[in-house]
């Protein structure tokens, strides 16, 4: 039976773009501190001055439809 792994990036087209980099680094610097719930995630994205793609602040429903977005 071949090992089984986890290929971090295995669901990616292509590289990711800056705007995918950013978020992943400012989400990393997030769950780093021990932020794991939702309402601080979104808080701790803000407070980074890391905005949704819109330009507006994050909120829970910005994130979750991003999050759902680039999941595709």
């Amino acid at each position: 039976m071949p090992e089984q792994y986890l290929e971090a990036n295995q669901s990616r087209v292509g590289p990711p773009r800056p705007y995918e980099q950013k978020l992943a680094g400012a989400l990393t610097e997030i769950f780093a501190s021990g932020t794991h719930e939702l309402p601080a995630i979104i808080t701790g994205l803000n407070t980074l001055g890391l905005n949704a793609p819109d330009g507006q602040p994050w909120d829970e429903r910005r994130f979750r439809a991003e999050m759902r977005r680039l999941g595709e």
